[in-house]
């Protein structure tokens, strides 16, 4: 099966629009935006979906440790290198990136209970512990932000899969934070 790096200008043209927006952000397609353009419907309910999630209640340093755990977790390095450069850009420091890059220990308790739970609910389906759930609220969190860590997951394990599915590769951009 071929998935084909699409151009702005060769993509199916239902998938244009959205790899302008991309290019835009980014000053270059991304291969992995170039290959999910294959299917302009995932193209678009990624780029949705990410929008949404970016729009939640959850600090910018926490929806990039929940990204980043998906990432790590279904063994994305093209989502790795891109988290670990927005995280970068963020601020953060190279011990959270690298914490999240190898599964170690976080030293932020926010940031380690949200990494906690992301892994809670992806390893029980979302039927999540009542301990992992109260670890979660008494590190500060509430229902609301429960729910908006399982809109990471959907987003980021969509875009993992097509990642992985395509063949997706880390562009030159980010070859450092590979």
């Amino acid at each position: 099966m071929h998935f084909p790096a699409h151009t702005t200008a060769a993509a199916p043209e239902s998938a244009r629009r959205g790899l302008h927006a991309i290019e835009k952000h980014f000053g270059y397609v991304p291969d992995a935006a170039a290959r999910m353009a294959t299917s302009p419907q995932l193209l678009e309910g990624f780029q949705r979906l990410d929008a949404l999630f970016g729009s939640t209640s959850l600090p910018p340093l926490a929806r990039e440790t929940v990204i980043m755990t998906v990432a790590v977790r279904n063994g994305c390095h093209v989502c790795v290198a891109l988290h670990a450069r927005r995280l970068h850009a963020l601020g953060a420091d190279a011990d959270l990136v690298d914490a999240l890059r190898a599964g170690t220990p976080i030293h932020d308790p926010h940031l380690a209970a949200v990494r906690a739970f992301a892994l809670a609910v992806i390893a029980h389906s979302g039927d999540v512990p009542a301990d992992d759930r109260d670890a979660f609220e008494a590190a500060g969190w509430d229902a609301r932000v429960a729910l908006e860590v399982v809109l990471g997951i959907a987003t980021y394990t969509l875009s993992t899969f097509a990642n992985r599915l395509t063949g997706a590769t880390v562009d030159p951009e980010l070859a450092a934070r590979a």
